[in-house]
């Protein structure tokens, strides 16, 4: 089993190397789809979440805008909002993990913005930080959320800089390229590099 982890703030490309890597046969969990899913689904995690943030659930459902807002402009809440979902998506990622293996699955990627934060990062055999310069992710943001400039640079300034994934994760990936499908293309030839044992050096 080779499991490889990618991480990187909110519109650097880890979307596009996750899917590249799902092209290369992985098994590819997107922490942000899980913890979406379980704000839908997990009834203990809705009332945890309820129970931490007055006003964010309604009719046990979880108002993900307000929620935001908090959270985004709160780096305690930030924190305390890490602490309650990493313990729910960790356990669904152990289950799907599992899954895979048991049924003679070779490769897992991990996609996820708190890769290090969580400790994930240490059960990876790489990690992978994904950057691109704040301008390029502040204008994907603003198409993919349709939210204000405002509203993503809010969002990057409350994630950790490029300098903290090139301090601590194995290689970068820079996501600067004109098109997804670009990018796409530049972390297939990349991962397979990897996948053989090749490069040492991948940056």
């Amino acid at each position: 089993m080779y499991t490889i982890g990618i991480t990187g703030g909110t519109g650097s490309g880890k979307t596009s190397a996750l899917k590249a890597l799902q092209k290369l046969g992985a098994l590819a969990l997107d922490c942000d789809a899980i913890y979406h899913e379980l704000l839908r689904t997990n009834k203990q995690l809705i009332k945890e979440l309820a129970a931490r943030f007055e006003g964010v659930v309604n009719n046990e459902t979880v108002d993900r805008k307000r929620l935001g807002e908090i959270v985004f402009n709160d780096k305690t809440a930030l924190q305390d909002l890490n602490s309650i979902t990493h313990r729910y998506v960790g356990a669904q990622l152990e289950r799907e993990m599992a899954d895979w293996t048991i049924n003679g699955g070779k490769i897992i990627a991990i996609d996820a913005i708190s890769l290090i934060e969580s400790g994930r990062a240490s059960k990876c055999d790489a990690v992978i930080g994904v950057t691109a310069p704040k301008e390029t992710r502040t204008r994907r943001i603003m198409k993919r959320d349709n939210i204000t400039k405002e509203q993503a640079e809010m969002r990057i300034n409350a994630q950790k800089p490029d300098s903290f994934y090139q301090e601590n994760c194995d290689f970068i990936l820079e996501g600067n390229s004109n098109t997804p499908e670009e990018f796409e293309k530049k972390c297939i030839m990349f991962f397979e590099e990897l996948i053989r044992g090749g490069n040492e050096d991948a940056r």
